[in-house]
């Protein structure tokens, strides 16, 4: 592969690392706002519903920027912003800032997946397309488990704030690096997004509902793992943030293998990449329900890591079946629409997910989460049995 290809994916994917390490940090630090402000399991859904939030409202305008403008300036802005949503949630001194810093935090990482999804499409060429946005998406639970790493272990040395400074940090080098370094487009198209053409593609809309389940079931995990290890195995909160440091990791080999595998298996594009997102999306379920019969840190361990390398495996194909449906120059407004799907999973799942968990048992959530997948599963066996849609599409380029 050329210098140029690896350049491009190095440079998107550390961007995306970054970012994912400033904006995970809320993640790894819900069993600190519970102890600092002295919050119910349901407060905590709501914190992260609230990052979620600020995500899925900006990501629509944000993919029409992105469009327009092109990616560059978008992610570099992007990320100072993220540094800058960091330090403010640290920072927060009560219950109801902390909501206003994570709504800020939650809606400048908007920019995160309409931007790198364009990276890769406009800048590299077929045949290597789903390889790498497999290897971008690892920056997502890379960047994750980078950062529960931090918050969770400096917390025992410093104090819990440590971590988000440093991450912060981390966003404000690399946003520079990037708007300096990065060579792709310099601007993009100066169409209104086709919103009612993308509402009109069948496929499409199924595979946006499809998203909401998935994203129900991704965020949620992430978003209490640490607390369920710490609270129902009774483990520490340092091993607990390694367990979610695990998922993130063998969710960024799930995104690895599942890119490779799209671009290597046989067959029709849509149908090869469907089937691989069916199988993702179907084992999650059965590990959920295996993930609320662990007791022991051992067991919690390695089922946690075999339910990461599905359910946090399968965002790299998903947009890559979401490149089978739409046209190169929709993708920045395609990608907008399917991750609003994803986080609005987020707004009900995790306060669903902690109001059984606190007046009936873990095993009820997680039991949830794994309907919810089968839900998912339905929706994307009809989005490959789908007529495909009219015209060439991203992946055909």
């Amino acid at each position: 592969m050329d210098r140029s290809y690896w350049r491009t994916v190095s440079l998107v994917t550390l961007w995306q690392v970054s970012a994912s390490i400033c904006y995970y940090t809320v993640f790894a630090a819900t069993t600190f706002f519970r102890d600092e402000f002295g919050l119910s399991r349901f407060q905590v859904g709501l914190v992260v519903t609230t990052l979620t939030l600020g995500y899925a409202l900006f990501l629509l305008p944000v993919g029409a920027i992105t469009d327009r403008v092109g990616e560059r300036k978008t992610l570099s802005l992007g990320l100072v912003g993220l540094a800058a949503g960091t330090v403010l949630v640290a920072g927060a001194p009560s219950y109801a800032l902390l909501l206003v810093a994570v709504f800020l935090l939650g809606s400048v990482y908007s920019t995160a997946m309409p931007g790198t999804n364009k990276a890769v499409y406009d800048s590299v060429s077929p045949g290597r397309q789903n390889t790498a946005m497999g290897i971008k998406q690892v920056g997502v639970t890379g960047g994750s488990g980078i950062s529960a790493l931090l918050v969770t272990g400096l917390a025992g040395y410093l104090f819990w704030q440590a971590g988000f400074l440093i991450a912060a940090g981390v966003g404000s080098v690399v946003a520079v690096a990037f708007a300096v370094l990065y060579r792709g487009a310099g601007g993009g198209s100066t169409d209104r997004p086709d919103l009612r053409g993308l509402a009109g593609n069948r496929p499409y809309v199924l595979l946006v509902v499809a998203g909401l389940f998935l994203g129900a079931a991704l965020f949620t995990t992430t978003g209490y793992t640490v607390l369920y290890v710490e609270e129902s195995v009774g483990s520490s909160v340092a091993f607990a943030g390694t367990v979610l440091a695990i998922v993130q990791l063998f969710g960024s080999g799930g995104r690895l293998l599942g890119g490779w595998l799209s671009d290597h298996l046989p067959g029709e594009p849509r149908t090869r990449i469907g089937g691989i997102l069916l199988v993702q999306t179907l084992a999650s379920a059965g590990l959920f329900l295996v993930v609320a019969r662990t007791a022991t840190e051992a067991t919690a361990a390695v089922a946690f890591a075999a339910l990461g390398f599905f359910v946090l495996g399968f965002t790299g194909v998903y947009y890559s079946v979401m490149a089978t449906l739409v046209p190169a120059d929709q993708m920045g407004s395609a990608t907008a629409g399917c991750q609003v799907a994803l986080t609005s999973g987020a707004l009900f799942a995790p306060p669903a997910f902690g109001y059984l968990a606190d007046t009936a048992t873990y095993r009820a959530s997680w039991t949830l989460l794994a309907g919810i997948c089968i839900v998912a599963a339905v929706l994307v066996a009809a989005v490959i049995r789908a007529e495909p849609p009219v015209g060439e599409t991203a992946m055909a380029e």
